[in-house]
């Protein structure tokens, strides 16, 4: 029985077997140009940073508690896990006094690598919610292209502008942090820092929540591997603690001078279909 094979897929030689032919076309040209999922059964293939996904839904654009941003980029799709999780996040969300969620970019129909932005946001579990809540109407397709999300750093970058960050932006990550099915959350470690000084009562939840650098308009949600999929890759749990105190003061050091190499370091070229699980040209196969 034929099948139809997507145009990306012929367009760079895959075989109507299945197979992929070994060749070094970067991976972010062909899953940049799928439009449409794969009509297989859910699996997020592979690792956060090196993988792709079947079997994607989207995450409608308008919710009663949530909007998508930037439309254009067709970033909107996931695992059902993922926006099952979105929609409950955004429901709960103005119980803490958030009014609902903007949501940046999840994945790709087929997931793998990204013709610009992230390295993970591969496999359909992670998601971008920027810290600025939903407005009491309904944006534009213009204005979600064109609005600028907001950073929460002040004029140093070390800390964050308590004009802006407040009990909302903490609440709203307390509630996320706190899902069982939350594998970590990233924020800019300024915002980790204003996070360990004002928690109280339980600080549990500090422990989900990771520094690393930009994220100072954002939060990047993770969520873990389901049990029932094999193919998904996890990530090492967080190490045991909040992540507060010495730990996170690393990240506020002055960075040592570098070594000069003797011969410039060749840039580390992108990933290639190759470079990821074998299932993934599957995924490109597929109609």
């Amino acid at each position: 029985m034929s099948r139809t094979i997507p145009a990306v897929a012929l367009a760079l030689g895959l075989a109507a077997t299945g197979a992929a032919q070994a060749d070094d076309t970067p991976a972010k040209q062909l899953f940049g140009a799928a439009r449409t999922p794969a009509a297989m059964e859910v699996r997020s293939i592979g690792s956060y940073a090196r993988g792709c996904l079947a079997g994607a839904i989207a995450l409608p654009v308008n919710g009663p508690s949530w909007q998508v941003m930037r439309l254009s980029r067709n970033r909107n799709w996931g695992t059902p896990l993922l926006v099952d999780f979105l929609e409950r996040l955004a429901t709960a969300a103005p119980k803490v006094g958030w009014n609902g969620l903007l949501v940046g970019d999840i994945a790709q129909p087929r997931g793998g690598p990204m013709l610009t932005g992230h390295a993970s946001h591969q496999i359909g579990l992670d998601a971008d919610i920027w810290l600025t809540p939903m407005p009491d109407r309904t944006l534009t397709v213009e204005e979600r292209e064109t609005m600028s999300a907001t950073s929460m750093l002040g004029p140093d970058g070390k800390s964050v502008d308590p004009k802006i960050f407040g009990k909302r932006q903490l609440a709203i990550l307390k509630l996320a942090a706190s899902q069982p099915e939350v594998a970590r959350i990233f924020v800019n470690p300024a915002i980790k820092k204003a996070l360990c000084e004002r928690a109280s009562g339980d600080r549990g939840w500090l422990r989900t929540v990771r520094p690393w650098w930009g994220h100072d308009f954002h939060f990047h949600v993770r969520l873990q591997c389901p049990a029932s999929d094999p193919a998904c890759k996890p990530q090492d749990p967080p190490p045991p603690g909040d992540g507060c105190g010495a730990e996170l003061d690393g990240w506020f050091k002055p960075p040592e001078e570098p070594t000069k190499p003797a011969k410039p370091a060749k840039p580390k070229p992108p990933l290639a279909l190759k470079d990821l699980p074998p299932a993934c040209s599957q995924v490109l196969l597929a109609p």
